[in-house]
């Protein structure tokens, strides 16, 4: 794709960012998308009473599926991650979302379990050069991550050098899928135009990333409601997209989810699914 048919691209994808939805059905059910039993179940366990879905590939079967229980800061040591692994392991997360230097220790903690692990590429500045960013990710599949979440050359996107950003994302997007694993593509929306949001997701979405994500939690700002409902309306119904940053409570999750969220990366995973039970979270 060269960069005028890309930028012709994204021209038509702005100026249709509210277009008529396409009527779907599930296959399991063959009823409307929206209305697939399977694929609302996770929001109604969660103790949605009104739901307005529109995510991809069915929710999952309880709240703790849809986490990422993430652990990203820079004095975390190995007591906190092996923590985070026992939590996980007990409430049964999606996967644990850290740093590379703990890949093989939490890959081997979490090994016989239903938990994933994850890591995180050129983070959190995502200004690091697409070779040395395909490199981190080799790293972390063979210390045995198996989702990666890549923060892309948010400056080069922001100067209009639209090829470094697709070659960066492809980069990571490609060695991921030569390892088995998946990829999601943070575009930090909080320093982004809503044009330019629209153009990290098509571009994403070009590389057959699998995800994308919308902060790492480090930047000006985090997760919000209308930039899920953007990246969903960009990327269509086949793309996961990770709401995370300041996801700290079930009533977001719920939020994010209703917007069209299918996953998402929360530090208060435990408090989250202790407020789906009913629960008092633990202090």
């Amino acid at each position: 794709m060269t960069r005028d048919e890309l930028q012709r691209l994204i021209d038509i994808i702005v100026d249709e960012l509210a277009p008529a939805r396409v009527v779907m059905r599930c296959p399991c059910h063959s009823v409307l998308t929206d209305c697939c039993p399977d694929r609302l179940r996770g929001v109604i366990d969660a103790g949605a009473t009104r739901v307005g879905v529109h995510a991809v590939g069915g929710a999952p079967g309880t709240v703790a599926s849809l986490i990422d229980h993430t652990l990203l800061k820079p004095d975390a040591t190995r007591q906190n991650i092996e923590e985070l692994c026992r939590e996980a392991t007990r409430f049964k997360f999606a996967t644990v979302c850290i740093n590379p230097t703990w890949v093989a220790l939490a890959a081997h903690l979490l090994k016989g379990t239903s938990v994933g692990v994850c890591s995180v590429v050129g983070f959190p500045l995502g200004a690091t050069t697409s070779d040395v960013k395909a490199y981190e990710t080799r790293r972390a599949i063979f210390d045995g991550a198996r989702e990666i979440d890549i923060v892309i050359n948010i400056g080069a996107l922001k100067s209009g050098e639209l090829r470094i950003v697709e070659r960066d994302i492809d980069a990571v997007v490609s060695t991921c899928h030569d390892g088995g694993s998946l990829c999601k593509v943070i575009i930090e929306a909080a320093l982004l135009t809503d044009e330019e949001k629209v153009t990290a997701c098509t571009l994403a979405k070009a590389a057959c990333a699998d995800y994308v994500k919308t902060s790492t939690g480090f930047g000006p700002g985090g997760a919000t409601v209308a930039d899920v409902a953007l990246m969903r309306k960009v990327v269509g119904a086949e793309m996961g997209i990770k709401a995370a940053g300041g996801v700290r409570d079930l009533e977001s999750v719920q939020a994010m989810v209703a917007a069209g969220a299918t996953r998402v990366g929360a530090s208060a995973g435990v408090k989250i699914v202790q407020q789906a039970a009913g629960q008092k979270p633990a202090l």
